[in-house]
């Protein structure tokens, strides 16, 4: 919600976290026949299949929307109960319990806003103090009614039954592609990258950061998704990376693309190879046989298929997260996959 106000007041745009996992139902039968073409059936299945992680986020989408609807029924709900029971009005309750036990937002609250979020503000925000204000005390209204129902929810006999659709998971190919973190970790993520793209390039520490957390229950798969109309050059770095796993250089190889910006010309890839390493003789006969374009393109396509467009892109365990995404949405699907894992 900070991050949403100060977008706002700052009259701020770009948005590089990208969206959240993207759970799905199946058909009611996924046997069921939808269409026939020359006496050859369609199912229920192949259609789901085909749309993928696309028709997972609507549902998804679709159940947090009956989610935040259902929320606000019980809550007021609950809140009509209480009033009545203490002969109030549901505004009266409301004032007794919520306006008149927020704190009031000080000159030093708004300042701390100001100090936290200046990278994102106006040099001089003066102008923009009173609706600072107005967000900091409007934000605590809302945290105190949300407690206030919560504890009327835990005194309460509240059944909540709104089911959340299943998990989609994505079928990917089994290739040999490069890869850091053991073998049989219950947990794959894999990721479709674009070497001169920024966001992938500031993802990384990000990815490091995971295998340090989960030395032994996350494997990192590399796959290639170079944007050809975005990033020219970013195709020929992906060949080039293929050419370093031949020499089982990748990831040091790796590093030195992200690093070195998006110049993939071929002096420029020779002296990587060099720092990387590599026999740069060898290298640049790999590269210039071509034999990297299949692979390459081959990762391309198994991305296109799970509708995954931009980067960076990641199916961990088969479900997708795009975008530059902090550490912790990594962690929630991953938590959620050892607990099932652990479960079984």
């Amino acid at each position: 919600m900070l991050a949403a106000a100060v977008a706002v007041l700052a009259a701020a745009c770009g948005n590089t976290a990208g969206s959240a996992p993207a759970p799905a139902s199946s058909p009611s039968g996924a046997d069921e026949v939808v269409a026939i073409v020359a006496g050859e059936p369609i199912s229920a299945a192949d259609l789901e299949a085909a749309l993928g992680h696309r028709l997972a986020k609507l549902e998804e989408q679709a159940y947090e929307l009956r989610k935040e609807q259902l929320d606000e029924l019980i809550a007021d709900r609950l809140l009509a109960a209480e009033a009545k029971r203490r002969q109030l009005t549901v505004d009266a309750l409301l004032e007794q319990e919520v306006a008149a036990k927020v704190p009031g937002v000080t000159d030093a609250d708004v300042q701390e806003f100001v100090r936290a979020n200046q990278a994102r503000l106006p040099a001089d925000a003066t102008a923009l103090e009173p609706r600072i204000r107005a967000f900091l005390a409007a934000q605590r209204e809302a945290d105190r009614r949300t407690e206030y129902v919560e504890a009327l929810k835990a005194a309460a006999d509240v059944d909540v039954r709104l089911k959340r659709p299943r998990v989609y998971r994505a079928t990917v190919g089994d290739v040999d592609a490069p890869a850091r973190g053991p073998e049989g970790a219950p947990v794959t993520v894999i990721e479709f990258s674009d070497f001169h793209c920024p966001f992938c390039r500031a993802v990384q520490p990000t990815l490091n950061a995971l295998l340090e957390k989960y030395p032994r229950q996350v494997r990192l798969e590399y796959r290639h998704l170079p944007l050809d109309n975005l990033h020219p050059q970013a195709r020929r770095a992906a060949e080039a990376s293929w050419c370093a796993d031949r020499q089982g250089r990748f990831w040091a190889f790796h590093d030195r693309l992200y690093a070195s910006g998006s110049d993939a010309s071929a002096a420029t890839l020779a002296r990587l190879a060099k720092e990387a390493q590599l026999d740069v003789a060898a290298f640049e006969q790999c590269l210039a046989s071509g034999d990297a374009k299949a692979p390459v393109q081959r990762d391309v396509e198994e991305a296109q298929r799970h509708g995954i467009g931009g980067t960076p892109g990641f199916l961990v365990n088969g479900r997708l997260l795009s975008g530059n995404m902090p550490l912790d949405a990594f962690v929630e699907v991953i938590e959620e996959e050892l607990a099932q894992t652990a479960s079984r």
